[in-house]
């Protein structure tokens, strides 16, 4: 995108007002997938557009637009002027209350080794090869390997001189295996049927999940999973890894912690929050093991980012701390609306046709001092839980059940055989008070999500979820034969 003549082209657009913005966006994208040795053909996808923003009297109306040039920006700045006079008088925001952040400044994903150092030949070769790793016999019924990846420009420009460009690069690696036999088909990913190792960068992505030599293990525990029995039921202490943990920081943490849920603004869609304005401070979210970090500055991770999409710049803050509850996710406009509450730079939007809304980002967390054997070995009688395959929470994001694709039994402090079908229930209020031992930096891995949903219109956008293993006690667990 030339973000030199939409720069130029916006400030020569832009009204008369008391705020304006344009946020210009190219989104560039390519899927490769090699399901059972054979190869899909490429899915690629170029976006291009920009948002526009204006106040007037007292209210903020946003038009987008897919034509750049100095006509296309006025025609939206016309229509984002004519529905701020629309709402003038009847927002639940007064933006002459609000200071609108004018940052300035840059950022780019770390990228050692671009994707585009391989041909594309040499991309579908690397993942016919995972394909072909995980044919381990009959039993297997399916398998695939797949590579996703993104390269987004934004430039955002602001009245009183805001200027913010920033490049990301995101890479998506996935392996799926299904096996079926003796009646039954389970299936076993790398990370995630829904891409739970997602991370910002080049091929050195691909070699921090270990995805070239990673087809063989993930069909050997799908073929354990269909000769497993079904997880046991009954409350006993959990082992969760950090591929589970990222769902579960996710739904049960960051949804209730998002200010404009708090404030009201999604009861209609995705639901409301058990967590009220007077928490802040002093609510006990969790047991004084839990330290949650909003941590925009993890460079590898999938929502890193300097300024959020209104401006703001974004720095690491506490989100919980020592398990109280410190400040919620909320920017410039939720944080004026609560009470001038202390939030972070979370305004983000999907793509260039969404106007920026409060969302999680990186949202991690912190690392404790417990080894993975000590955790295993301080558990009497419970099970030890990778990767989400389901997820059900209510509309406060409070009560909840979880399933995982793969369960081992811990008995007498030992790993003692795999189970399938393993899920587990709580309430959020309660189920982060019962977290007894949090994993050392050797059990911390990097994940996140691409599809987090909010929002009217709908918005799917990037989260980054980073933690290690955690063991909870005293957990309602149950089995697929239940």
């Amino acid at each position: 995108m030339d973000f030199l003549n939409l720069e130029r082209s916006a400030k020569q657009a832009a009204p008369a007002s008391d705020y304006w913005s344009v946020r210009g966006v190219l989104e560039q994208s390519e899927r490769l997938v090699v399901r059972s040795d054979v190869a899909e053909a490429p899915s690629r996808q170029t976006d291009a557009g920009a948002m526009v923003s204006v106040v007037r009297d007292g209210a903020m109306g946003y038009a987008a637009t897919s034509d750049l040039s100095q006509a296309g920006l006025k025609r939206a700045f016309d229509e984002a002027i004519a529905l701020a006079q629309a709402c003038a008088g009847r927002s639940v925001v007064d933006y002459r209350k609000v200071v609108l952040p004018t940052g300035a400044g840059a950022y780019r994903s770390p990228n050692e080794r671009p994707v585009a150092q391989l041909s594309l030949g040499d991309r579908f070769a690397l993942l016919q090869q995972v394909c072909a790793g995980a044919n381990l016999g009959a039993a297997i019924v399916d398998r695939s390997a797949s590579l996703w990846t993104t390269h987004t420009e934004q430039l955002l420009v602001t009245s009183g001189g805001g200027r913010v460009e920033q490049d990301w690069d995101f890479l998506v690696p996935t392996i799926t295996v299904v096996a079926s036999a003796n009646g039954d088909t389970q299936t076993r990913s790398s990370a995630g049927q829904y891409n739970g190792f997602c991370q910002q960068g080049g091929l050195e992505v691909l070699e921090r999940a270990g995805f070239a030599g990673d087809g063989p293990r993930v069909a050997r525990e799908a073929l354990e999973l269909v000769h497993a029995p079904n997880c046991p039921t009954g409350e006993m202490d959990v082992l969760l890894m950090p591929d589970q943990m990222m769902l579960q920081i996710h739904e049960s943490i960051g949804h209730p912690l998002e200010l404009d849920r708090i404030l009201g603004d999604e009861r209609n869609f995705a639901g409301t929050s058990f967590v009220t304005l007077d928490m802040f401070g002093h609510y006990r979210y969790g047991s004084p093991l839990l330290n949650v970090s909003f941590a925009p500055d993890l460079r590898e991770q999938f929502a890193s980012f300097a300024f959020d999409d209104e401006g703001a710049p974004a720095s690491r803050e506490w989100i919980i701390r020592e398990g109280i509850l410190q400040r919620p996710l909320g920017a410039t406009v939720s944080q004026a609306r609560a009470g001038a509450m202390a939030g972070v730079a979370t305004a983000r939007a999907c793509s260039w046709n969404r106007p920026p809304i409060d969302r999680m980002s990186n949202l991690n967390i912190e690392p404790g001092d417990a080894t993975l054997d000590t955790m295993i070995a301080s558990i009497d009688s419970g099970i030890l839980m990778k990767t989400n395959s389901s997820w059900s929470i209510d509309d406060s994001r409070n009560k909840f059940q979880f399933g995982c694709e793969y369960g081992q039994l811990i008995r007498g402090g030992r790993l003692a055989g795999v189970v399938k079908r393993p899920n587990y229930r709580g309430i959020s209020a309660s189920f982060w008070r019962s977290l007894s031992m949090v994993g050392d930096a050797s059990t911390f891995e990097v994940m996140g999500t691409p599809y987090c949903g909010k929002g009217e219109p709908n918005q799917v956008i990037r989260v980054g979820h980073a933690a290690p293993a955690c063991k909870f006690s005293g957990v309602s667990v149950f089995g697929g034969a239940n």
